[in-house]
């Protein structure tokens, strides 16, 4: 693996012969390590010689989304995929799959069927039932108004008794007028709007009773439960009807007809009983036989549906190669790695074999000028840090690659802002349970944030093991210092000058061995100390990482002119070196300063080291002719390329590949004759110079990120430590306490462990692609992406 440096590619043409060609596909499938090119890019995808294949595994694809769906209604998952069995071919599949469509259409519409004459029914039990009891209400009434009818009649006559009522009562039943009624049910929610507009349109001429049903019924058209109530409806006139009949069907009202006759009514329910349970008994052996229609199918839908897949692939995969002359070979060409030349020749040796050809592949290398694709061979750790260069840009062929470095500078510029090690322990528990469980998890579908912490586990376990050493350093738990490595330097003189300054403090034993001293945490000095120490490293680092980008320039032929960058901080750096060595108390911000203002003045208590005056005026003398050199060879050598190809000087030698020199000449050619530009080159090279003097300054300021961020993130946690958890403990309270400990921990895991990871991280991912990818990497290759089958069960249909 050479993680620094990309894998050699090649380009490379195979001629197959039609015989083995998908064999041969379906071999280099299962290798995954050859890119194939589209050699048919001007054909749509229906001229292409295998749209007929792919169109019968797209239908085959279909029937197992259908079959998915369908398993999943019935709470079915498929079976994970055991190894292909080798007697599944695509055209017997084929035929299976549609047969089990067409059973399962069947039992679908047999069920359908049958569930909607099932919930008729039940409809029709609760309308009989409820109606009954309105008409054997209706009856009792008539007759008791029937006997004190007779009862009158009986009497004799007064002369109280009124006329009309006599009248009435002596009229023949023949020639009293007969009502008629129209029963159903009606969802509960549009009773009251059915009421209103029946007594509209009849104009009250109408008479409805309702009467709710306990419970939700479900709808036979729908089959969406609702509640429901049952109506009769009492009406005079066939007008009436026929306006009743479409108000019904306009709200969705399900009618069934009714027998006055009691004894009929009772008969009806018995009989629609006996239909119900005959109908349930005959639905569920049908939802029995698609169960185990169903899990006959779950058991083999992953391996199923892979085979389509693949298939689907191979033939996407032959719709690129082109068709020689004789319609007996194909030809393909594609990169691979040189280190798989062997590996791939095996397999194609190996289809022959299996296919039974008598004519092998064809393997040749070809020469191109062409730019190759990308490939780092990377693992489960390198892949996340390889993916954060690569979300930056993809480094072009033989482009030396950040990520090597990203390995280590990420997670430890991300720890020098994130410094505690009690909040690293934190960070390492948390992926830890990532890390250990990453089995289960790599099986199981998850949510985008928690797949983004997944794929990142690995970064973030080493942000956290270098969170705990730069917390180590700083001597920070919760922003509590600890004596971990030995007791501390420093010691009182007397008991007065306990925790207020370090005027009274005395070195009484040898230097703290590891970190930042504990008695340096809570005084008056810690502050202006910490920012001078926090500050300086960020510099320190900067330049570090910079001038690390600056030999990958050279390492990459990539000249932007940041010598300033080494020159000018480069000697800042190695004058803070010097001061922390010596112990001197020169003023570093007075050297800098009066470098450029002065830098014939006479250094007095500044000089940290002879020869320094003379150093700095060799520096500030290189640093001004760093600017005439960035902006003026650079055009006139541009011009005098030009000049030599307009001549002929720069034509590739007869010897080289007379395929390529055609469409290289061609190209010279065209191109020599336009006018060169030396204006326009001028002015581009000025802007670069400005960005790159602008640059020099701008960028090595940029990480002083790293002192305001550590200094924010100790700052935060000594306020959350000392006004929340300490204060709470002062008032000798359980409930304060208690209070006090989950406002803490709530304030530590929201601001520390979440906000503040995730702002350390951005300002991490910034230092890393504009200071350091941006003095050497362009990031304009494109990546190698191999034909294989390994990743068809991660793609979306």
């Amino acid at each position: 693996m050479d993680l620094l440096r990309l894998e050699p590619m090649q380009l490379v043409q195979l001629i197959i012969p039609v015989e083995t060609a998908h064999c041969s596909i379906s071999y280099l499938g299962d290798l995954g390590l050859f890119q194939f090119k589209d050699l048919n890019s001007e054909k749509s995808p229906f001229q292409r010689t295998y749209a007929t294949q792919i169109k019968r595994c797209g239908e085959m694809a279909r029937k197992l989304r259908f079959f998915k769906e369908q398993m999943t209604k019935a709470g079915l998952s498929p079976y994970a995929r055991s190894a292909m069995s080798d007697d599944v071919d695509l055209d017997n599949l084929e035929v299976k799959l549609g047969e089990l469509e067409a059973e399962l259409i069947e039992m679908n519409a047999n069920n359908e069927k049958l569930q909607h004459s099932y919930n008729e029914l039940i409809e029709y039990k609760l309308v009989v039932q409820k109606a009954s009891v309105f008409f054997h209400s209706a009856q009792n009434h008539a007759a008791v108004k029937q006997r004190e009818v007779e009862a009158h009649q009986s009497g004799e006559g007064s002369i109280d008794s009124p006329l009309l009522l006599e009248q009435e009562m002596v009229t023949d039943p023949s020639k009293q007028v007969k009502l008629g009624f129209v029963s159903g049910i009606i969802p509960r929610e549009k009773s009251l709007a059915f009421e209103r507009i029946l007594f509209r349109a009849t104009r009250g001429n109408v008479f409805l009773k309702q009467s709710a049903v306990e419970g939700p019924v479900t709808d036979p058209a729908s089959g969406e439960k609702a509640e429901k109530n049952v109506f009769v409806i009492f009406y005079s006139g066939e007008r009436v009807k026929n306006k009743i009949v479409k108000i019904c069907e306009a709200f969705g009202a399900n009618r069934y007809s009714f027998t006055e006759d009691l004894g009929k009514q009772f008969q009806i329910i018995a009989e629609v009983s006996g239909r119900i349970e005959e109908l349930k008994t005959t639905i569920d052996v049908g939802l029995v036989h698609q169960i185990n229609l169903l899990q006959t199918i779950a058991c083999h839908f992953e391996q199923w549906s892979h085979l389509v897949k693949k298939e689907k692939s191979i033939y996407h995969t032959l719709n690129m190669l082109s068709i020689d002359v004789t319609r007996k070979c194909l030809v393909a060409e594609g990169w691979c790695p040189v280190f798989a030349t062997n590996k791939i020749q095996n397999v194609l040796q190996q289809a022959t074999v299996d296919s039974n050809s008598q004519i092998g592949t064809i393997f040749y290398v070809l020469q191109t000028k062409e730019s190759p694709p990308t490939y780092f061979h990377t693992n489960k750790f390198t892949s996340a840090f390889q993916e954060i260069v690569d979300a930056y840009g993809i480094a072009k062929y033989q482009e030396a690659n950040p990520g090597v470095f990203t390995i280590i500078t990420f997670p430890f510029l991300f720890a020098v802002m994130f410094g505690d090690w009690g909040h690293g322990i934190c960070l390492l528990l948390a992926t830890s349970y990532f890390i250990i469980r990453e089995k289960k998890f790599s099986s199981q579908e998850l949510g985008d944030i928690t797949e983004m912490i997944f794929g990142g586990r690995y970064v973030i376990m080493m942000m956290a093991l270098f969170s705990i050493y730069t917390g180590l350093l700083y001597n920070e738990f919760f922003s509590v210092p600890f004596e971990l490595f030995a007791p501390s330097a420093y010691g009182c003189r007397d008991p007065s000058c306990r925790d207020t300054t370090t005027a009274g403090l005395v070195k009484v034993r040898a230097t703290y061995p590891f970190g930042v001293d504990p008695k340096w945490h809570g005084t008056r000095s810690e502050l202006p100390f910490l920012n001078s120490m926090k500050m300086k490293m960020s510099i320190l680092l900067g330049v570090a990482q910079m001038n690390l980008g600056i030999i990958l320039s050279y390492f990459n032929a990539k000249f932007y002119g940041n010598e300033l960058n080494i020159r000018l901080f480069g000697y800042l750096s190695l004058l803070i070196v010097v001061k922390w060595c010596t112990g001197s108390q020169a003023d570093l911000y007075h050297v800098m300063i009066y470098l450029f203002l002065s830098p014939t003045d006479d250094l007095g208590e500044n000089q940290l080291f002879f020869g320094q005056k003379f150093l700095q005026i060799l520096l500030l003398l290189a640093a001004l002719v760093s600017v005439p050199w960035m902006l003026f060879p650079k055009p006139f050598l541009l011009k005098k390329q030009h000049d030599e190809r307009h001549r002929g000087q720069s034509y590739a030698l007869l010897e080289t590949n007379l395929d390529d020199s055609d469409g290289t000449e061609l190209h010279h050619g065209s191109s020599s004759h336009e006018e060169f530009q030396f204006s326009e080159i001028f002015v581009h090279q000025l802007i670069h110079t400005i960005e790159f003097v602008l640059g020099a300054v701008s960028n090595t300021a940029s990480y002083l990120r790293l002192w305001a961020l550590s200094l924010a993130h100790s700052e935060l946690s000594s306020v959350f430590y000392d006004k929340v958890l300490l204060l709470a403990w002062g008032f000798n309270n359980i409930i304060i306490l208690i209070i006090g400990l989950i406002v803490f921990t709530c304030a530590t895991v929201g601001v520390l462990l979440v906000m503040k990871t995730l702002s350390a991280f951005l300002h991490a991912l910034r230092l890393h692609w504009v200071e350091f990818q941006g003095k050497f990497y362009e990031g304009e290759g494109y990546k190698f992406q191999p034909f294989s089958f390994a990743s068809l069960d991660k793609e979306a249909e």
